[in-house]
């Protein structure tokens, strides 16, 4: 597995080869500084710390920027650990990243915190159909969430039940994009479809191989 940070840019699409529009995610992917390979002999498990997205240095806490002067570089707004690195992928330590780890027409997993939605109704946050029909007296139950649960027993909700509450603002993670294009000197990726999260959102962008 190998992998970079990045940061979501907006939407557009393209044309293949064929003449198909393909809908298409633009991500800003790296460049990324190593500043940190933890082992399994120190650490107890293996991994590669990648840094991204420069911040001003008054803002970085003195421990973060001894953190950062180890590996020679300024202090980084972004900080993520990637594990299970095969062999052909290993880092050096303060080697910087770039997009050109990524070749056109592989596959990718993203990782995001989707949009959030606030505190949403059962019918948007869980798809429940409301009762759909205004005739015989109904009025006031249209997108209700109806009956939780019996009285008598169980007495009690059970855990799980769907019902409204805060929507979205999640990790989420979605797998197999493919890379349509790599502008290496740009630092931009083109992943086919959408990813989670809104523009300008950071993202975990990680392939196995």
């Amino acid at each position: 597995m190998s992998g970079l940070i990045g940061k979501k840019i907006g939407m557009t699409s393209i044309f293949d080869a064929s003449g198909k529009q393909q809908p298409c995610t633009i991500i800003e992917a790296g460049p990324c500084v190593v500043t940190q390979i933890l082992t399994l002999e120190r650490d107890g498990y293996s991994a590669i710390q990648l840094s991204f997205e420069e911040m001003k240095e008054k803002n970085c806490t003195k421990p973060m920027k001894g953190h950062f002067a180890k590996s020679s570089t300024t202090p980084k707004r972004h900080i993520h650990e990637f594990t299970r690195f095969e062999e052909g992928h290993k880092k050096n330590f303060g080697e910087i990243l770039t997009c050109n780890v990524f070749t056109e027409g592989e596959y990718v997993d993203i990782v995001g915190i989707s949009k959030g939605k606030g505190f949403q109704g059962v019918v948007k946050r869980h798809g429940f159909s409301g009762v759909g029909d205004k005739t015989h007296g109904q009025h006031d139950r249209l997108r209700a969430p109806g009956s939780v649960g019996a009285s008598s027993y169980p007495s009690r909700l059970f855990k799980g039940l769907r019902m409204a509450g805060r929507t979205g603002g999640k990790r989420v993670k979605i797998q197999n994009l493919e890379i349509l294009k790599v502008i290496e000197e740009k630092n931009l990726v083109l992943v086919k479809g959408s990813v989670p999260g809104p523009k300008g959102s950071i993202l975990k962008l990680e392939r196995w191989s």
